[in-house]
């Protein structure tokens, strides 16, 4: 049960915490780096902050619908507790290693420039060596904590979230092609496989559902977001799509894949029932308005025509184009992309309430 870079939520915006940006602050790393010291209370929150805490927060709120959903109403107290718990740990072990091996572009990129160990040497509080024992030691805690408490079908799936992340989005894709958050986000996905499979020991349709649901998710919510942070990725040379495609041809594929993903939510309502089917059609209006919107946003501003991106050499932001992703980059003037970015998260946390509502409810189904 893992983040995937692509299922950010709110923790998108670089893994800091409130306050707590990176997990510490400059002075505090200066502090401790001068000292030859490091205090207990930094080392901890720089840990804490490795685990990108707002993304797990996301990746809980489907869990537990979904074993609302498991369970017919409410599971076991132990249970939830094991597997909230169990998930948090496999997901915060993912997302531990990522820093670990993104540790060079969070470092060029402004937006995950403060995270622990993006910064340079004199200021770093975690050692990388120490941020990869440490997200492989939460990984091996999730595994017996699933395992021995709650079954090891949802242990192995919550692995293999994690293999998935680290291996495939990671270290195979992200860096390499465009499609890397559409592949990749299958890791975010997890979570309701592992909800799942910890009630009734099985994954069955709904799960896969569940699954689908937020595969298709993903894209949108992440290319709106890397529509604001184009020139974050093109300088650490990320091939994220808004970098390599034009604006249009973007927006387009939002369209689409918001499109899959609602019908996805209404594949649901056969085992749902009636009231989440109403619930869900009308959610699923409310996104697919907001990302026609954001098509139309796009239009005008390009006047239709789909100008070619380029990745810019290394260790700059050339190749940005007036009128592209670039004008969409600043949310004074263009805050379409990221209005939608925060209509997603707020979208899936009300889809998955729905589910837990109606699973609770007596009546509502068919």
């Amino acid at each position: 049960m893992t983040s995937a870079g692509p299922l950010a939520g709110r923790g998108h915006g670089g893994g800091a915490l409130p306050g707590i940006p990176g997990g510490t602050g400059p002075a505090e790393s200066a502090e401790a780096g001068a000292r030859g010291r490091r205090s207990v209370r930094v080392i901890g929150r720089s840990l804490l902050a490795l685990t990108k805490p707002r993304i797990i927060e996301l990746l809980l709120v489907t869990t537990v619908p979904t074993m609302m959903l498991a369970a017919r109403g409410l599971p076991a107290a132990g249970l939830l507790m094991v597997t909230l718990v169990g998930g948090a740990l496999a997901a915060g072990s993912a997302n531990a290693i990522n820093c670990y091996l993104d540790r060079d572009i969070d470092a060029v990129m402004r937006r995950t420039s403060r995270r622990p160990l993006a910064r340079p040497a004199p200021l770093a509080v975690i050692r990388p060596a120490e941020a990869l024992a440490f997200g492989i030691a939460l990984g091996v805690a999730a595994t017996l904590m699933l395992g021995l408490l709650a079954n090891w079908l949802s242990a192995a799936l919550a692995d293999a979230a994690i293999v998935f992340y680290v291996f495939v989005y990671t270290l195979g894709l992200k860096r390499r092609t465009a499609s890397n958050i559409v592949i990749g986000g299958a890791a975010g996905c997890f979570p309701v496989l592992v909800g799942w499979a910890a009630v009734t020991g099985t994954v069955g349709v709904v799960p896969v559902i569940l699954f689908a649901v937020i595969f298709f998710w993903t894209p949108p919510h992440f290319w709106a977001l890397a529509m604001k942070f184009k020139d974050d990725y093109a300088a650490a040379r990320v091939p994220m799509l808004p970098v390599v495609a034009p604006a249009p041809v973007v927006a387009r594929k939002i369209v689409l894949y918001s499109y899959v993903m609602v019908a996805a939510t209404l594949a649901l309502a056969p085992y749902a029932g009636w009231i989440y089917a109403a619930g869900a059609a009308g959610l699923g209006g409310w996104f697919l308005a907001e990302a026609h919107r954001l098509r139309s946003r796009v239009a005008r501003l390009t006047g239709g025509t789909a100008v070619p991106a380029a990745v810019p050499a290394e260790g700059t932001a050339a190749g940005v184009t007036e009128g592209t992703c670039a004008g969409l980059t600043r949310p004074q003037a263009n805050p379409a992309p990221m209005r939608l970015f925060h209509m997603s998260i707020a979208y899936l946390s009300l889809l998955f309430l729905l589910v837990a509502v109606t699973s609770v409810l007596p009546w509502g189904r068919w």
